[in-house]
Parts: C-alpha cells; sequence; structure tokens
C-alpha cells in the first residue's frame, strides 16, 4: 500500500458530484489532524523524516513514513502507550490520510462493531486486517532504535528540514535551559538518579543542606530522575516555539558541556549565520565555550553572572560611580484586542463596574514590600576581567526598587555591544518562554509520564512529542493561526476540530469537505440522471464493502 495525497479541491468534487461522479464517500471527525498529516506530507516533511530516521532494520516490512506519522499522530492525542495504537488509529485523522483504498470504515461481520478494513504493507497476514500495522511493530521499532542515534536525528536531520522549510528567523534568537524529568522511584529506569530536591524542585547539595533550618529539611525529598538539555527556537514576539535539540542524560550529569555541544552540532548542520543570539541561565557560565560560539560560530550570548565571579565585583563598583546612565525603563502596554463584532451594552458597563472596583481596592491596599515600582537598566562595555572568556564583554546592570524603598541589582554579561541596556534586560526576559514551554509539556502532554522503563523508549517518547510539538507550531505558524502557538495542544484542538461531522467525497486525486445538511441538499437538488448515476456507484461501493472482510480474527 502507497500513500496517495488527495488535494483539497471542494469546487471540483462539487462539480464531479453535479455529473454524478465520484469515487468514495466516509464521514470525518479528525479533520484537523487529517490536514495536519496533508499538510506535513505536502510539503515532504513526512518524507524526508522517513528517509533520514535511524532505524535498525535492514528490511522494511511496514515503510517508515508510516511509523513516524503513527508516532506522531500518537503524541498529538496525548497517548502515549502504543497498545492504544488500535483505538487511535480508528478514531483519529491519519485513517483520512490512507484515503478510500488504503483504509475503510465498516462494519464487523460478526459482532457488528464499526471497524476499519485495511490493505496493509504487505501479504502475512492471514485475517483481513482491522489496522494498517500491528501496535508491536512500532512497540520494537521504537525500543529498538538506539537512543543517542534518535536524539541526534532531532538535532541534526530534523533541524536541516526545517531550515529547507524556512522555518527559521532572520533575528536567529535561541535559548538554551535544562530541566528535570521526574520518574517514580524505580531502579529500573536506565540511566536515572536520586537526587534530593527542594520544595521548589530545585537539587540540593550535601553542603547546602547541611546549612539548612530543620523546617526546610522537612520539606526536601529524594526523587528519581532524568535531566533534559534543550535548544528553543522563537523570534521577539513570541509566535512559534521550535525544539531544535535536545538530550536526555542522568540527573546528575551537568548540562553545560552538553549545550554548547548541541550548539556546535546545530551550525555544523544548518551554517552560520542562522543562530544569531543565544540566551541561557547562569548554569551555562563557562568563559571558554562562550568565547568559542562569538569567534568561531559569530553567535552573541546573553547570559546572568554570578555574584561570586571577579567580574561581578568590578562591575559593582564601575555602576556605583555617579556618571554611570541609567535608564528607567517602562511597563509594556499591554496590547487590546477588538472584539470582532460590538458587545451589548449591558455586558460593556458591567465590566467597566468591575474594572472600577478592582482598581479601587488596589489603591486601598498597601504596596508590599515585594513589589517592584521602579526598574532601571545600565550598561558598561569592554570588560575583560572574566580570565576564561577571551572576548570583549558588555555588562548590563538591572536595578529594581520596591515599594518599600530597598534596592536589588542583577547583572547580565552580553558579547555584543550593547546600546540600549533597556532592550537587552527585555530580551532577556524572553527565556522565561522555554519555562513555559516545559510546563506545557509535563502537565498537559504527559511529557514524564512513560509508559516503559527502558531509555530507549524514554527518550522515543520524549523526541516524538518533541517533534509533534514542532510540527503542530509550523503548521498553525502557516495557517495563519499563530495565536494558537501559545496556547495547551488541548486548547488547540478545541479551536481547530469541527463542531459536527464532515462528509468527504473522494474524485480522482481530490477531496471536498461538506457539512452533513450542505452535502443532503446538493444530492437532494441533482437532477434525475445524475441521481441516478450515484444510486448506482452506491450499489456498488456496497456489494464491494460487503467483500472487504471475509476473514475476520475472532474476538475472544
Amino acid at each position: 500500500m502507497d500513500l496517495v495525497i488527495f488535494e483539497q479541491n471542494k469546487p471540483l468534487v462539487l462539480e464531479a458530484l453535479g455529473n454524478g461522479e465520484f469515487d468514495y464517500v466516509e464521514s470525518a471527525s479528525e479533520v484537523f489532524e487529517t490536514e495536519f498529516f496533508r499538510f506535513i506530507k505536502a510539503k515532504k516533511i513526512l518524507n524526508k523524516l522517513a528517509e533520514t530516521y535511524p532505524t535498525p532494520r535492514k528490511k522494511q516490512e511496514v515503510p517508515l513514513w508510516f511509523y513516524v506519522a503513527s508516532n506522531l499522530s500518537m503524541r498529538l492525542h496525548g497517548v502515549h502507550s502504543f497498545n492504544a495504537f488500535p483505538m487511535i488509529v480508528r478514531s483519529g485523522g491519519l485513517l483520512n490520510l490512507l484515503g478510500p483504498k488504503g483504509a475503510r470504515k465498516i462494519v464487523h461481520p460478526d459482532n457488528g462493531d464499526v471497524t476499519i478494513a485495511c490493505e496493509g504493507f504487505n501479504q502475512k497476514n492471514h485475517y483481513d486486517r482491522e489496522a494498517p500495522c500491528d501496535q508491536d511493530f512500532l512497540r520494537k521499532l521504537a525500543k529498538d532504535t538506539e537512543a543517542a542515534a534518535l536524539m541526534n536525528w532531532l538535532s541534526s536531520d530534523v533541524a536541516e528540514i526545517f531550515k529547507s522549510q524556512g522555518a527559521f528567523d532572520k533575528e536567529g534568537i535561541f535559548i538554551g535551559d535544562a530541566s528535570y524529568l521526574f520518574v517514580p522511584d524505580n531502579p529500573n529506569y536506565e540511566g536515572s538518579v536520586k537526587l534530593l530536591f527542594d520544595e521548589s524542585d530545585h537539587p540540593v547539595s550535601k553542603e547546602a543542606y547541611k546549612k539548612m533550618t530543620d523546617e526546610r529539611k522537612t520539606r526536601c525529598q529524594w526523587r528519581r530522575c532524568y535531566k533534559m538539555v534543550s535548544l528553543l527556537h522563537t523570534n521577539r514576539s513570541m509566535d512559534f516555539f521550535f525544539f531544535i535539540s535536545l538530550q536526555v542524560l542522568p540527573g546528575n550529569a551537568h548540562e553545560s558541556p552538553v549545550l554548547y555541544e548541541q550548539v556546535r552540532q546545530f551550525v555544523e548542520t544548518v551554517g552560520k549565520g542562522v543562530m544569531k543570539r543565544l540566551i541561557l541561565d547562569r548554569g551555562f557560565l563557562d568563559g571558554k565555550s562562550i568565547s568559542t560560539c562569538k569567534k568561531d560560530y559569530g553567535i552573541d550570548v546573553l547570559i546572568p553572572v554570578r555574584r561570586n565571579m571577579d567580574i561581578y565585583e568590578d562591575a559593582m563598583a564601575l555602576f556605583k560611580l555617579p556618571d554611570v546612565a541609567w535608564v528607567c525603563s517602562q511597563e509594556p502596554a499591554v496590547e487590546t484586542q477588538n472584539p470582532p463584532r460590538p458587545r451589548p451594552k449591558a455586558i460593556v458597563t458591567r465590566e467597566k463596574k468591575r474594572q472600577e472596583t478592582i482598581e479601587r481596592l488596589k489603591q486601598q491596599e498597601p504596596l508590599p514590600e515585594e513589589t517592584i515600582v521602579k526598574r532601571e537598566e545600565a550598561a558598561i562595555g569592554e570588560f575583560r576581567s572574566w580570565s576564561s572568556c577571551t572576548v570583549p564583554l558588555s555588562v548590563v546592570a538591572n536595578r529594581e526598587t520596591y515599594a518599600d524603598g530597598h534596592q536589588k541589582t542583577w547583572l547580565l554579561i552580553d558579547t555584543k555591544e550593547v546600546k540600549d541596556p533597556s532592550e537587552v534586560s527585555k530580551e532577556y526576559h524572553l527565556r522565561t518562554t522555554i519555562e513555559e514551554r516545559h510546563r506545557q509539556l509535563k502537565c498537559f502532554i504527559d511529557l514524564t509520564k512513560f509508559t516503559s522503563r527502558a531509555f530507549s523508549m524514554v527518550v522515543n517518547q520524549v523526541v516524538f512529542i518533541m517533534l509533534s510539538y514542532n510540527l503542530l507550531q509550523f503548521y498553525l505558524l502557516r495557517r495563519g493561526r499563530k495565536e494558537l502557538n501559545n496556547k495547551t495542544l488541548h486548547h488547540i484542538r478545541q479551536q481547530l476540530l469541527p463542531s459536527d461531522n464532515h462528509i468527504i467525497v473522494y474524485f480522482k486525486n481530490y477531496y471536498g469537505l461538506f457539512t452533513p445538511i450542505e452535502y443532503t441538499y446538493i444530492i437532494a437538488s441533482l437532477e434525475d440522471k445524475p441521481r441516478k448515476k450515484i444510486v448506482d456507484k452506491c450499489r456498488r461501493l456496497r456489494r464491494e464493502m460487503k467483500e472487504v472482510m471475509t476473514n475476520p480474527r475472532p474476538h475472544l
């Protein structure tokens, strides 16, 4: 069975129906998923993913494009156990991608349930197929794929595919971060380790634990975990979020050398000039690697400074001088969006009163001591007091004044010359976007709900969740629905799924989507000659459908 792509052409299909011509008709409820797969197939993304996939198999019983598509379909549904694949393929939009010849919904001759009859990819089945392939094929291929090769595939081959699609923004902003993936306390999770964490899920060293109060010690707990180091690509307006590289490591591994190796691999894969800006947190402070990024790759790095560094003391002494120019930054104005249609007068009046009440209550309450009332920035360039960093650095000071009068100052270092320190501070706050992506993936797509303790399966789940997330972001961006890219997968599905079923009518290599009412009206409005042709065609299809499944597998 080969994959045949059907192009949406409703006017052509409508004209064919008017002449009494069509090839097949079926209902569809997962139009969103079907359109997603047709998009990545039409863009040749699915084929390229299959061509570059690091398969351990020498012989392909089932084509790799179907394995990749099935894995993506499961992640889009938030399902990670391969045992659920038969349910996903029956109810999801992947079935519509196969077309009428690849898979058809029929009534099971034994129990009367609605099932599917599939042509399949080989002739080895003794019974009629009710799925394009067995779920064990997917599970075994996923488990046998080497974890390191799969992560390298995402970081190199997939990155090259995204570049060929023009997915990378010209500003070249990338964000690096590390996050812990917690698993149940089972030593059979290959490569996992147990670490001590505080109440905020931050690891606690032995020295830090000794300095804690007894009360804080009681809130610490040992947890088994992995560490995920990832590179995220976005733009200033945060229209998209692409995870272009990741590595899953034992929880006690240091993330800094891993991330800079990911940067090197990315630059070697897609070339210089794609990654122009790298925003990191202080866990990635490494003077030699930062110098390499600037000198060899042309990447400007923005990263905070630790208080125990010499450059921090030198910079703070200079920022205390009276001739330093501080810039007062303004909070970004909240963009107001006008509703698509005027609101009822009663709702407008009620909302106005509510806002007035909120503002009055804010004025009555005393400002808490942790409320920031003023933000200022200043920059000084040409710092060379960090011995391991061989490129000149600009230091940006961020001074925050609180309601009770006290101030806090924290520093950023930048490998490029800073003209406007307030813009650098705004740019650094983009780093929180990767933390929000991690939160969404963990809370709403079950990133850490692993169904196997094998390390290859853990990595497979993480990689394909990230890949499906990236492709969905790219699909929404190209569809002009970039406002959905900040939403959770559940919210996106609610927005894109149709409110009722659709009728898909196939004609040659084209298809059209019709609502049931629309389709019924079209058929009822036909003249006698085309209506008779449709009746005859339906009779032939009914006879064919009865002959599709004659030897089903018995359901015990």
